[in-house]
């Protein structure tokens, strides 16, 4: 049930504030939303709530991906190419972390709405097909945000055409398989150039022996198009730990549930409603 006991208004920064840690070159700043949520996102967050989860936290990621890019190649770049841009290099992992973020925390509230929206005929039957029922989807996203031991993202993704899976991100782990270099399923001993782990992410940073596709050892094309964000400033405050653990934070995954854009998942899905034929066609 949502605590709304637990609210506690805060101030939050403007959505439209440049950051001023350059007034000349802060070129990276808060995106606006596709609804208003100055009192809150009806049944999921109490203003206070949301400010934490999207005002304050945001700016956050704002000012300090701003420190990091002012006069680099990467100042007049958009969060989700900041990522894959910097998923090789280990030196700058600190510029993916706040890029992904700022990109995964974005991405998940441009997927509810006040009400959420109707689910189209046609994403619904493709998700029943690679799930057996959308009943099934809910329970799966539902317990594994649940069980998910740290904070991250749970995503719904698109491997393929009708093919829909879930992919769950620790920390600021990113979905898109060219960022998927920062895994390490290899020897450090034994890899690389010269047989050295240093050699080994140089290349991978650099393009040395570079392979016919972009995508890391076992990655595959997919499309995210939804998110579930699981970090504990998400919905703590509002939802609170809960019993076992984990009641809270399954409580607010329910909730979410209810508030999802279906009508945007299916644009990004490219999921397109039949054409209407007359009787004479």
């Amino acid at each position: 049930m949502f605590r709304t006991r637990l609210r506690i208004p805060r101030q939050g920064l403007s959505l439209g504030l440049r950051t001023t840690v350059n007034a000349r070159r802060s070129l990276h700043q808060v995106p606006s939303l596709p609804h208003d949520y100055s009192q809150g996102v009806p049944n999921l967050m109490s203003p206070g709530g949301f400010a934490i989860a999207w005002t304050d936290y945001m700016s956050l990621m704002v000012e300090k991906l701003n420190n990091l890019t002012t006069g680099t190649d990467l100042e007049d770049k958009d969060t989700k190419s900041i990522a894959l841009l910097t998923a090789r290099e280990p030196s700058q992992a600190p510029i993916f972390n706040y890029a992904s973020m700022a990109h995964n925390n974005h991405f998940f509230f441009q997927g509810i709405s006040p009400t959420g929206t109707p689910m189209p005929d046609a994403l619904r039957e493709e998700l029943e097909a690679s799930f057996s029922s959308l009943e099934t989807l809910r329970r799966e996203f539902v317990l594994t945000a649940s069980a998910m031991f740290g904070p991250g993202f749970l995503w719904l993704v698109k491997a393929g055409p009708g093919d829909y899976r879930l992919l769950p991100t620790y920390l600021a782990g990113s979905p898109y398989p060219g960022a998927h270099w920062r895994a390490q399923p290899s020897d450090m001993n034994t890899v690389g150039h010269e047989g050295t782990a240093r050699g080994y992410f140089k290349d991978q940073a650099f393009g040395a022996r570079r392979r016919s596709s972009d995508l890391p050892p076992g990655g595959i094309e997919l499309e995210p198009l939804l998110c579930l964000n699981t970090w504990e400033h998400a919905w703590l405050l509002d939802w609170g730990v809960g019993a076992g653990g984990s009641g809270g934070k399954m409580a607010f995954a329910e909730a979410w549930w209810e508030l999802i854009d279906w009508e945007k998942v299916a644009h990004k899905s490219g999921v397109r409603r039949p054409e209407f034929k007359s009787a004479s066609s």
